[in-house]
């Protein structure tokens, strides 16, 4: 039996969602061994003179505890 564990990860980028998913899975790999899966549980946006200028995600990451 494998004992999980979840954790909440904010992130963000210039460029888009996916590369916020992909940094924070990424530097959360840095310190947490055995990720898993990450869910993204919510996309926004920060607007600038009508334009988008940042992407965030909002992640849960699980990752096995052993």
């Amino acid at each position: 039996m494998a004992v999980m564990k979840v954790i909440e990860i904010l992130a963000n980028s210039d460029k888009s969602w996916e590369d916020a998913t992909r940094k924070a899975v990424k530097q959360a790999s840095k310190s947490v061994k055995g990720i898993k899966s990450a869910f993204v549980q919510s996309q926004s946006v920060v607007v600038n003179d009508d334009e988008v200028t940042e992407f965030r995600v909002n992640l849960k990451v699980t990752f096995e505890v052993k």
